[in-house]
């Protein structure tokens, strides 16, 4: 089964036209990657995906079923999407625990204590922090909140927008290893943007290159160790990053 298909398409904001003609697929199961300088389309990909970019041609379709052009709860529960800015994405004024439990709320799911302690468990993180805002917790542990509020409603397909990018280096290998790890445990289909080729060398199958709002290239992550690159833009994204960035930069 395809976890994650896009066929010819098309985004827009109002008048302006910032994805054109994408199109790939994502195994269920496998690790993909949208790369590509800042402004070209990706993480207007994943909100496309997610219902949060409705202006939208094409086709989208998520674990064989076809996307509307807004967010639906049954999507909710096959599809969650983890944000760039772990300080943006919780409501300051809400708990863990209140953030955790919404979802289970709003889907009438039952058992809800004994979930959130399962997921706080899964993410590294103790009852300790259930009951305390977002300003009582380091950057790290904000996302790895974020994380667990995607994974409360069982979704088959996780969309990672810059997962890391806003943590502190120290914390960033720490998150990666989080999500490499609930990949393999829970047998999740990642798509993740990223500007950072050793994050994708080390978290992804494949990855798909995007320039100036259009996929250039598709490619294994094979290709960032030996540069074999067939689209002039991203052989200058692959040297711009130094060339063949080594796993060993990513924990």
């Amino acid at each position: 089964m395809s976890a994650i298909s896009l066929k010819n398409v098309d985004i827009s904001y109002g008048d302006v036209r910032v994805v054109q003609g994408a199109s790939f697929e994502v195994a269920e199961g496998e690790s993909f990657a949208l790369v590509g300088e800042s402004g070209s389309g990706k993480s207007t990909v994943l909100k496309a995906i997610a219902g949060l970019a409705p202006d939208w041609t094409g086709e989208i379709s998520v674990l064989d079923s076809p996307r509307s052009h807004r967010p639906d709860r049954s999507f909710a529960s096959r599809c969650q999407m983890v944000f760039q800015d772990p300080y943006g994405s919780l409501h300051p004024r809400k708990t863990v625990d209140t953030t955790l439990a919404e979802p289970l709320a709003i889907n009438g799911i039952g058992k809800r204590d004994a979930k959130v302690i399962e997921m706080l468990a899964a993410v590294g993180l103790d009852r300790r922090f259930r009951f305390r805002f977002p300003h009582q917790l380091s950057g790290g542990q904000r996302q790895r909140v974020a994380i667990a509020r995607a994974l409360m409603l069982e979704p088959r397909v996780m969309l990672l927008d810059e997962p890391t990018s806003a943590l502190d280096v120290s914390v960033q290998a720490e998150i990666l290893n989080l999500l490499k790890r609930l990949r393999r445990e829970q047998g999740l289909t990642y798509l993740m943007v990223t500007h950072n080729l050793p994050v994708v060398s080390f978290m992804c199958d494949r990855m798909a290159v995007m320039n100036k709002g259009r996929i250039v290239e598709i490619a294994p992550s094979s290709a960032l160790h030996d540069g074999s690159f067939t689209d002039a833009y991203a052989r200058e994204l692959y040297a711009a990053s130094g060339g063949n960035p080594d796993r060993k930069d990513m924990p």
